[in-house]
């Protein structure tokens, strides 16, 4: 069994990837949506509820910045330069989590008046429930597809030793644990 890019990122430097590529991001998204489903239900009864999904809708934006600005330069031009993503499985969870930030900046934008500026709260709401809408499928996509064993798609380390099935000598340190080692 082998495992996406996507999967090795996060769990190498253990537990820091998983908490600025995931925790961080996931739980922005997810305080922007629960205060926006309850700003819906009643739009001024909750003052609160409005500065933090600002808040957090903004840090979002500026989480997604940085994960950007990291991963192009140090995750998808070296893979796409050397050919090494680990077949389309692969492609599809990497893009699908770097587009995923897209439309968290444009959040972030949204809730600092800097787009949009001339258009009424009801239509800015729209636009903040469809941005958050996008993030979360190409986010569970990314999620979904960063899971999958890319092996079923025809992935093998190095394609001449494709018959040495033995992928915990290619793994990143972090995954040894989690494979047999068989030496014949």
């Amino acid at each position: 069994m082998y495992s996406t890019h996507y999967m090795d990122l996060l769990m190498q430097n253990s537990p820091w990837n998983l908490i600025a590529f995931m925790a961080i991001p996931v739980i922005l998204a997810e305080t922007i949506a629960i205060t926006e489903l309850f700003l819906l239900k009643s739009p001024n009864a909750h003052p609160t509820f409005l500065k933090v999904n600002r808040i957090a809708g903004i840090l979002a934006g500026v989480a997604f910045i940085g994960i950007i600005v990291y991963f192009v330069p140090n995750v998808i031009v070296p893979l796409a330069s050397a050919g090494e993503f680990r077949t389309w499985i692969d492609v599809v969870a990497i893009f699908s989590y770097i587009l995923a930030g897209i439309p968290m900046i444009l959040l972030a934008l949204l809730n600092l008046k800097l787009l949009f500026r001339k258009v009424a709260e009801q239509q800015r709401i729209t636009y903040a429930i469809l941005l958050l809408a996008a993030f979360l499928v190409l986010s569970h996509i990314a999620m979904i597809f960063g899971m999958v064993d890319p092996g079923i798609a025809g992935y093998a380390p190095n394609k001449a030793s494709a018959e040495v099935q033995a992928p915990a000598h290619h793994m990143e340190s972090g995954h040894e644990g989690h494979h047999h080692h068989h030496h014949e």
